[in-house]
């Protein structure tokens, strides 16, 4: 009961930590650390020693295959470059550099053990940066490197640790080093591949989301055992294996299934991560009780521990200005450089790190103190500092404007590709079944398009069958209780109905939630592939005050205004009721519209059906 209580305990201290950072404006990891360190003190509270097998067996596989199943290969990919320098040389670089200070403030440690600490406070956490950089909103780039680089650096900081631990029992030859990077690699690719592999088999046979999402909780503690099994390195086995799934999944994996896993894994995820700052904060305790047994002085053991946390911020900031003009093609601003040198946040793998060096290494109790420090100094140090720094260097967030852009021209894309292959079926259409698709998917696409609509006090059609539609469901849920209660019908028939009324629902919540914040932005479209009809006709400005001719002719109303970049005629949008620019287009042939809204300047190629 008492351990039932604890972890009750904590999972409720989790949520109300992370519900009071949200109203504060705090991100969770620096308040979930601070409280954990402020409980640790609370009388009757136990001692809680984090183990390394914990950490690393238990927490480290689920967290990094949940933040790898939803990390887009792609822009891996597009960035490998520089997150491999990241999660490799910068490691390495870091790991000598903490050693070499560290050996100096303290030669009675060796340099086995300096080097151990390097490794253990080398790499930066995924969890904790990303945390902080989805709240202050940084560019997408950046958060994608920040993400790539904590999914590989761990393997080689955990590489390096092996070797140090392995020279402080009696030595190894550099050989020996070389050897076990290219087989903790080597082998941890091999193996994540296998059980991509295996897992895609299975998935391509398994369609009950329930097995299917089993499955999924089975792979990264199966690769991660495996790879170790064999000494290679389970952290890039069940990288990899994420990467690859994660990617194939709309094709190995059924509807239901993805999202049944998706919202498994973020639920996952959401738990562990913020449990893992508060287990960080809670460790504090224990630590500085062992450390006040320590020979060395504490004068010396406060300057180790803020030593080796400024080497580990000044090294990553400097390696980042130094090696920022490597990227040639699709270079990094400078200011997001600094940004990622200053993003380097460390997390619960440096302190479960710390605890693996030998009970029998010399000052391990300091050790410890200096990896808790470094952990709780970059995560309040510089994630409270971020957002201003992010300020200060005018580095623009992620465009929610662009990105209904985007998600509008996606669709419509996807529409056309859907009406090409209607029209190729064969079919005996007698109930006007042809005419209902036709209808949902133009409604579909034209919600999306709506979601552009810049205009300040005014109901498009999607937010209009959304609100009306909405008090409907209400009614109808309200309907489907009380036939419930009077215990006539099956009750997993009433729960099948509720399940469509909630889909139904959620539909329309989604919607809403995509239209938020998107009238703030600036629709200035500045990304998507160009034809020769945009390029022939570049953004320009608009009629002052646009108008639909026709409309007004007709006694109808528009949603919204685009106007021909050939002719400079003004027609309404599709989601209007005459839709007369696209008439206008099939009339004319003139190829490139352009919104005539306020503050936007994306076009529409009629032909390639590409945003510019």
């Amino acid at each position: 009961m008492e351990l039932a209580l604890l972890l009750v305990s904590m999972a409720a201290v989790v949520l109300a930590a992370t519900a009071v950072s949200d109203r504060l404006h705090v991100p969770a990891p620096l308040l979930l650390v601070a409280v954990g360190a402020a409980v640790a003190y609370v009388p009757g509270v136990p001692t809680i020693h984090l183990e390394a097998e914990v950490v690393l067996l238990g927490l480290l596989p689920p967290l990094l295959y949940a933040a790898a199943i939803q990390t887009s290969l792609v822009d891996f990919n597009a960035n490998r470059g520089t997150i491999l320098r990241l999660s490799v040389l910068l490691v390495v670089v870091t790991a000598l550099a903490v050693a070499v200070v560290v050996h100096w403030l303290v030669p009675s440690l060796g340099w086995a053990a300096a080097i151990a600490i390097g490794a253990v406070v080398a790499p930066p956490d995924a969890v904790a940066a990303t945390a902080v950089a989805r709240r202050i909103g940084l560019p997408r780039r950046v958060v994608t490197i920040l993400e790539g680089e904590s999914l590989l650096n761990d393997a080689t900081a955990l590489v390096a640790l092996r070797t140090a631990i392995a020279a402080l029992s009696g030595g190894v030859a550099l050989a020996e080093v070389g050897i076990d990077f290219l087989r903790a690699a080597g082998g941890g690719l091999v193996i994540g591949v296998a059980c991509f592999l295996l897992v895609a088999w299975l998935r391509k046979r398994v369609t009950d989301p329930l097995m299917d999402t089993a499955i999924s909780f089975l792979t990264p503690f199966a690769a991660f055992v495996a790879a170790e099994e064999v000494h290679a390195s389970g952290v890039i086995s069940v990288v990899v294996a994420g990467l690859l799934l994660g990617h194939k999944a709309p094709i190995i994996q059924t509807a239901q299934s993805r999202i049944t896993e998706r919202i498994t894994w973020r639920t996952v995820a959401f738990v562990l991560e913020n449990a893992v700052f508060l287990l960080i904060g809670l460790q504090l305790d224990w630590i500085l009780e062992d450390v006040s047994e320590s020979t060395l002085p504490a004068g010396r053991i406060v300057l180790l521990c803020l030593a080796t946390l400024a080497t580990v911020v000044v090294v990553r900031v400097v390696y980042m200005q130094l090696t920022w003009y490597l990227r040639r093609s699709n270079p990094i601003p400078a200011s997001w450089t600094f940004l990622l040198g200053w993003a380097g946040m460390r997390g619960v793998v440096t302190l479960a790190a710390a605890f693996v060096i030998p009970e029998d290494a010399p000052h391990r109790e300091v050790l410890l103190l200096v990896a808790f420090s470094v952990v709780a100094g970059t995560l309040f140090l510089q994630g409270l500092t971020l957002p201003l720094l992010t300020r200060l260097l005018h580095v623009p967030p992620p465009d929610p404007a662009e990105d209904a852009l985007s998600r509008a021209a996606l669709l419509q894309q996807a529409a056309d590709a859907g009406m090409k292959k209607l029209e190729e079926l064969e079919y005996d259409d007698h109930h006007g079944v042809v005419d209902q698709i036709r209808a949902r998917v133009d409604q579909r696409t034209f919600a999306a398009w709506e979601q552009l609509a810049t205009a300040d006090g005014e109901e498009t059609p999607s937010e209009l069958y959304a609100r009306i539609r909405g008090e409907m469901i209400d009614a109808e849920r309200a309907k489907v209780l009380l036939v419930r209660s009077r215990g006539k019908v099956p009750s997993d028939v009433v729960s099948q109905v509720l399940g469509m009324l909630d889909i139904e629902e959620s539909m329309l919540d989604a919607g809403a939630q995509a239209r938020e914040g998107v009238r703030s932005g600036s629709l200035a479209f500045t990304a998507g592939r160009s034809c020769d009809d945009l390029a022939a006709f570049p953004a320009t400005d608009t009629v002052a005050d646009p108008a639909c001719a026709t409309c007004l002719a007709d006694g109808t109303r528009w949603v919204s205004l685009r106007q021909c970049l050939e002719c400079g005629h003004v027609g309404c949008c599709d989601s209007s009721v005459g839709k007369h620019a696209t008439a206008h287009f099939h009339e004319t042939l003139h190829p490139v519209m352009q919104s005539a809204q306020p503050d936007e300047s994306w076009r529409w190629c009629y032909v390639h059906n590409l945003t510019g």
